[in-house]
């Protein structure tokens, strides 16, 4: 079992998430890698937890079922839960890592997380929904108006790990 990692600079803003419903969901977005012959695959690959695809020769399903083109070999990768958020406490280090997401890999690993796609947060004081936001920059910035501050998200460090 692995799990994505984030830890980043907030102000202003917590519970920053993917923004991923079964309406509109999120796709996760990874450089993958076979574990048995070590070729990592030239594109990005996308899962949703969302989708369910089936496993060749077995009845099981996962999210995401990929043949290397180099070994042949056919491996696949499930989301185990909905995504956690990043949140922000006086008492806590927001540089402090923060698992968000869990996945089960057999045969391939993901070697790296792209931040594409829309992402949540609200205004630590004042609410604010913030919607849209996009972190494939390393960075984003706005204004709270209920708050009269600017808010941002700065120093993002994805991490995969074994959880």
């Amino acid at each position: 079992m692995y799990a994505l990692t984030l830890s980043a600079e907030l102000e202003g803003v917590t519970n920053l998430r993917p923004s991923d419903t079964e309406q509109s969901p999120f796709w996760y977005t990874f450089k993958v890698q076979c574990t048995s012959c070590r070729e990592t695959h030239p594109k990005p690959v996308a899962v949703s937890r969302f989708e369910q695809n089936e496993i060749s020769g077995s009845r099981g399903e996962a999210n995401f079922v990929w043949k290397c083109k180099n070994c042949k070999r056919e491996s696949t990768a499930s989301i185990l839960a909905a995504p956690t958020s990043f949140e922000v406490s006086e008492s806590s280090n927001s540089n402090k890592p923060q698992k968000i997401l869990t996945f089960d890999c057999r045969g391939l690993e993901f070697v790296e997380f792209i931040a594409e796609g829309e992402w949540l947060a609200e205004g630590v004081e004042s609410g604010t929904k913030f919607t849209g936001i996009e972190l494939g920059e390393g960075e984003w910035f706005d204004y709270d108006e209920k708050a009269g501050e600017e808010v941002s998200i700065k120093e993002l460090k994805w991490d995969i790990v074994r959880a």
